[in-house]
This record gives structure tokens, sequence and C-alpha cells, in this order.
């Protein structure tokens, strides 16, 4: 199995681009929508407030996640995706790790997360990496379906 590198890339960046794309095209085709109508600025991601990862494997861009500010001390998780011939082989974990060390380096405390209920791999593999059910927030917090989470780093 070939090792995953993790960049940090733009969020506006042609590869990260690609990736979202592909995200919510996914998250449409889970929950018959457009896939997720949060209001996101490239520039929130950008350090020291957030930031864009790029996974590859075998230098093929195969998954993404990033994260913004969410107040003082907490980052909030978007954009995690991984391509349906990468799942499976460690992607999404190694990227929310480096998610994690990245907010934890910018001096977050806590990351917090929306998720839908449609999305059961990313309900379990949350689960399994220690984030436990918080209040809804956010863009789809009166959302049917909407699951939060978070974990402190």
């Amino acid at each position: 199995m070939s090792e995953i590198e993790i960049r940090t890339v733009p969020f506006d960046a042609p590869v990260a681009q690609h990736l979202i794309r592909a995200a919510l095209a996914d998250l449409g085709a889970r929950y018959h929508s457009s896939g997720d109508e949060t209001p996101v600025d490239a520039t929130e991601f950008e350090p020291p407030d957030g930031v864009f990862l790029v996974a590859y494997l075998a230098g093929e861009p195969v998954g993404c996640g990033g994260w913004r500010s969410h107040g003082e001390g907490t980052a909030e998780l978007k954009r995690m995706y991984t391509a349906p011939a990468a799942r499976g082989r460690g992607v999404a974990r190694t990227v929310l790790a480096a998610v994690e060390r990245s907010a934890r380096d910018q001096g977050r405390k806590r990351v917090v997360l929306e998720c839908g209920d449609k999305q059961p791999e990313a309900i379990a593999m949350y689960r399994s990496a220690g984030y436990e059910r918080i209040p809804n927030f956010g863009f789809y917090k009166d959302a049917e379906g909407c699951i939060s989470f978070g974990r402190t780093l």
C-alpha cells in the first residue's frame, strides 16, 4: 500500500476545488440536494485561522478536508471527502489527524463538525476517533437528519 501524503493547499486551488465538487456531488446524491449550501469563503481556510489539506495516494489526489475558525479556541471541520476508489485505505483518518494537528498547532482546543444521518461511514469514523454528539450548530442546525459532533484536542 502506498503512503498517504498530505499537502496544504489553498481552498480555491484547482485540486481542492475538484475534490470539493466531488464531495458536494456525493452529498447531493445522498441527500437529493445540491450537496452543502453552507456559506464558505476561501479566505476562511488561510492560516492562522484555518487550513485546507489534500491527501495524495500514489501521487494522485484522493481526499481532502480543512478547518476554519469557529469562535475562540474552536475549529470547524469542513469538506472532508475521500474518493470512492481510495476508501477503506486510511485516507479519511489520515486527513482528520492532519486537520486536528493543524488546528492544535494554531491554538485550537476543540474541533466541531456537522454531519448528516445518511453518512454512516463518516459517523462511524468520527465516533471511533473520539468525537461525541453535541448540540447542532451552524447552517444545518435545524435541518432534519443533522448530527453535530465535537472533540477536545
